[in-house]
């Protein structure tokens, strides 16, 4: 079974789009990816975001660190990365044990955190709430897996 993690930084822990990616979370687990989301706000990350943006931007990357296993394939979500189209998105996907996606807090994430991670993509020259983002994204997910399997949802 493939796993993915999606880590956020956001002050609200529970959502109206918790419902909307739960739902494309378990449609994901007929394709064998077990797909979560974490929020690792905190209230360091709190204190950090009243300083400034490179504080805050560090509080983030130390979240994250904490989180990161050995052997897992990191992904950074960053407007300033390239955009793929879905196939593309798909083929990142494809043969991965366990993936981990991360999306910065009201700050961004900090460069030196950005380039570490085995790919950075954009999910849109837009700049979306995390609340959008985790919705896109998750959406976004599970039809990679409906292209890498053949599903008929992509069409």
């Amino acid at each position: 079974m493939i796993k993915i993690n999606i880590y956020y930084i956001a002050k609200n822990n529970k959502d109206l789009s918790d419902t909307l990616c739960g739902e494309f979370a378990t449609l994901c687990l007929s394709f064998g990816a077990k797909v979560e989301f974490i929020n690792l706000f905190s209230k360091h990350i709190k204190e950090s975001q009243k300083q400034e943006v490179l504080e805050a931007q560090k509080s983030y990357t130390q979240a994250f660190l904490k989180v990161i296993k050995p052997n897992t394939y990191k992904i950074a979500l960053t407007p300033n990365a390239k955009t793929l189209d879905s196939f593309a998105f798909a083929k990142i996907l494809q043969d991965k044990g366990e993936i981990a996606f991360f999306i910065g807090g009201a700050y961004g994430l900090e460069d030196c955190f950005i380039q570490s991670c085995n790919t950075q993509i954009s999910l849109s020259p837009l700049t979306f709430s995390h609340k959008v983002a985790k919705i896109v994204l998750s959406e976004q997910i599970y039809r990679a897996f409906c292209l890498l399997n053949n599903h008929p949802y992509h069409k």
